[in-house]
């Protein structure tokens, strides 16, 4: 059974935002949250990472609904459906520079907001298709990038010490030791080890389950590092192998308290 599409709402005019949230309830959906200020739904999207984001134009605060929408699109793509009751050009144009995938004038309907909500849905749908129907080997030969694959069954391909790809029919070795990161490309991984790259057919999620969590951590929804591979460790991100890499707010402590146990 697939599970349900998560969408977080962030609006600061509560009764409006129970009234969507139980209508995406009553449609199915699963609500992450309901949130007044973009300010907390950055740090909310990076421990969540909803499917879709309902988002009003006007929030009060410190950032509005556009800048909200440009700050999470620094962090990662998700579709964005803007609620709003000013349809003006200036707002207008100011937000279709973020690309929104639908606009909802309030008041509105719940068929509206049905429909909004099955059209992005479907979009994301086709979108993902397409990736991964792409050429995948011309993307080997433009970066130079080994195109691998891990079987289903992957736990007994990733071991204590080691972690076996298939590649052209064969098993090819990687020591955990030599992993610098991981890093999520949509429905694959980029395994980054010393002096070499793989694309592999798993999901980061399925990766972080299954590497010892001993010497590897999840420091952001995009990666995870071999803690024995740091170089620097910043405010907002981790050096490894001459890259930064972003760490969320949350991960900090948690990172500093597992490097004192190495």
């Amino acid at each position: 059974m697939e599970r349900a599409v998560k969408i977080l709402i962030i609006e600061d005019e509560m009764v409006i935002a129970a009234n969507i949230s139980l209508q995406l309830s009553e449609l199915g959906y699963e609500v992450t949250g309901i949130l007044p200020r973009g300010e907390e739904a950055i740090a909310h999207i990076e421990i969540e990472m909803p499917d879709i984001v309902l988002l009003d134009i006007t929030l009060k605060g410190e950032m509005d609904g556009i800048e909200t929408a440009q700050e999470i699109q620094k962090l990662c793509e998700i579709p964005i459906i803007y609620l709003t009751a000013n349809s003006d050009d200036v707002h207008f144009n100011r937000a279709k520079e973020t690309h929104p995938y639908a606009f909802i004038s309030k008041p509105f309907k719940k068929l509206d907001l049905q429909r909004a909500i099955e059209l992005t849905v479907e979009r994301i749908s086709t979108e993902k298709k397409s990736e991964n129907n792409s050429d995948l080997s011309a993307q080997e030969e433009e970066n130079g990038v080994s195109i691998n694959s891990i079987s289903e069954n992957a736990s007994d391909f990733i071991l204590n010490d080691r972690i076996f790809i298939r590649h052209n029919e064969k098993m090819l070795k990687i020591d955990l030791k030599n992993i610098l990161y991981v890093e999520a490309d949509r429905n694959y991984c980029r395994i980054f080890s010393q002096g070499k790259e793989h694309l592999v057919v798993m999901t980061l999620k399925d990766i972080d389950e299954k590497l010892p969590q001993k010497h590897f951590l999840r420091i952001h929804r995009s990666y995870i590092i071999n803690l024995s591979q740091i170089e620097e460790v910043a405010g907002t991100h981790v050096v490894i192998g001459q890259k930064a890499i972003p760490m969320s707010k949350q991960m900090r402590s948690e990172l500093l308290k597992r490097l004192q146990t190495i």
